[in-house]
């Protein structure tokens, strides 16, 4: 038995290891991997997952109206917090930059980043440049609302909320008013379904006289954040085994970046840090306005031991281009 796996056997011996995830199908997928990972570098310690009901999940409308993304982790925060779970485990682009941790809680874990490209699902296949003018397209996001209408004004959108199987059974639906949805590439990858009719857009940012409909993605995209008490040493001790040191330099550029700007959830930014093949971080970050037709841009790259400069560089680019004006307008 190892150290590690004693020291987790001694910490679990009355209650198993409680790993606090919200109740969809994607989130219960994720946990369950993270539960996967532990149980293979601690052998036979007890693990159970709690599926929390958050109230993001239940509300059909803006999430601004209920406390923003914040909202996608405060009753998983209260329960961290109050003993009644040791994990807790999130989509990094689902924590907002705006809102602290929870008091003496931090991330002890960032895993490998998955696929970070999104992707427009369609019932027949059709290219997302060959539907119709007036087509009605399925998102909740505003970020990629607004680099739709960069490329593609003709078409409409429509605020679609719920968990990924949940829209695409609307898309599904006979008689659907949906033409499409855009979805993130990897919950089709997590939950089994790339055989989906679907096209991948691509990562690098293209002007719309360019022809080449592009979706830059969120902070935080791909990544699994496990966050526990930091005061719980054997926990954070088998987190930072978990942990993926290249993907938690980029989210630290990434959330430096979007720490800065103060952005909302319904703030249109965008941003990808990623080390190119010569060793140098890069970050590439966009603020947008609601419907893309004013943004700022900015890209630099730095050395990959210091990520929060970086991070705080194209921040500060940003915002001398204009970036707080645009924000600003989205809260209106």
């Amino acid at each position: 038995m190892s150290a590690l796996t004693e020291i987790l056997h001694n910490r679990f011996t009355e209650t198993p290891l409680r790993i606090g995830t919200r109740t969809s199908t994607m989130a219960r997928t994720q946990a369950d991997h993270v539960a996967a990972l532990i149980a293979r570098l601690a052998p036979g310690v007890p693990i159970e997952i709690t599926p929390i009901q958050v109230t993001a999940d239940l509300w059909p409308g803006d999430l601004a109206e209920i406390g923003g993304k914040g909202a996608f982790s405060k009753e998983i925060d209260r329960a961290l917090t109050g003993g009644r779970i040791d994990i807790a485990v999130h989509c990094m682009k689902d924590v907002p930059g705006d809102v602290p941790l929870a008091e003496g809680t931090s991330f002890g874990a960032y895993l490998p980043r998955d696929d970070v490209h999104d992707v427009v699902v369609t019932r027949d296949g059709v290219p997302l440049a060959d539907l119709p003018a007036g087509s009605l397209i399925g998102t909740s996001s505003v970020r990629r609302r607004a680099q739709l209408s960069i490329h593609r004004p003709d078409l409409r959108t429509e605020r679609i909320r719920g968990n990924v199987d949940t829209r695409l059974a609307k898309l599904d639906e006979d008689g659907s008013k949906y033409a499409a949805l855009i979805l993130g590439r990897t919950s089709l990858i997590r939950l089994g379904l790339l055989d989906r009719h679907h096209e991948t857009l691509p990562l690098e940012f293209h002007t719309a006289d360019e022809n080449v409909v592009s979706m830059v993605p969120p902070i935080g995209a791909g990544v699994i954040g496990i966050q526990a008490r930091s005061s719980d040493t054997p926990v954070m001790r088998v987190l930072d085994e978990l942990n993926h040191p290249p993907t938690a330099r980029h989210i630290l550029a990434e959330r430096t970046m979007l720490h800065m700007l103060f952005g909302h959830c319904n703030s249109p930014i965008a941003g990808h840090a990623s080390t190119t093949p010569d060793g140098k971080m890069s970050l590439f970050g966009m603020v947008f306005n609601r419907d893309g037709s004013a943004f700022a841009r900015s890209h630099a790259w730095g050395d990959h031991s210091d990520p929060a400069t970086l991070g705080a560089r194209v921040a500060a680019d940003l915002l001398h281009q204009g970036a707080r004006n645009l924000i600003t307008a989205t809260r209106k």
